[in-house]
């Protein structure tokens, strides 16, 4: 399949992108990640490895399309946990009744 990362056009294939991750350890996932394999790997990582080209060169979003259109299972951003309750809205909870503020 042909696509464009960082303004170059590569033609990539599932089988050579697998090639290419081949023995790649992954990094540790904080953002958008992709499955190959058996392994979890950070989009970024991804693209580096298979364009060769550095990380700042391309976006997350070119390599997710990409991964995508080749079939690879691609993970979004992790949700980030709800915004804790203040000691008056978690005592209006246990009250049951709404507070406004």
């Amino acid at each position: 399949m042909r696509c464009v990362i960082a303004r170059f056009p590569f033609d990539l294939t599932k089988a050579g992108v697998l090639e290419s991750m081949k023995g790649v350890k992954p990094e540790t996932v904080v953002g958008e990640s992709v499955i190959i394999g058996r392994r979890v790997y950070p989009v970024m990582q991804v693209g580096q490895v298979v364009t060769r080209q550095d990380r700042r060169d391309f976006s997350a979003g070119e390599v997710v399309r990409a991964m995508t259109q080749l079939g690879f299972t691609v993970r979004g951003l992790p949700k980030a946990p709800p915004a804790p309750l203040t000691p008056l809205q978690h005592a209006s909870a246990m009250l049951g009744s709404p507070i406004f503020v």
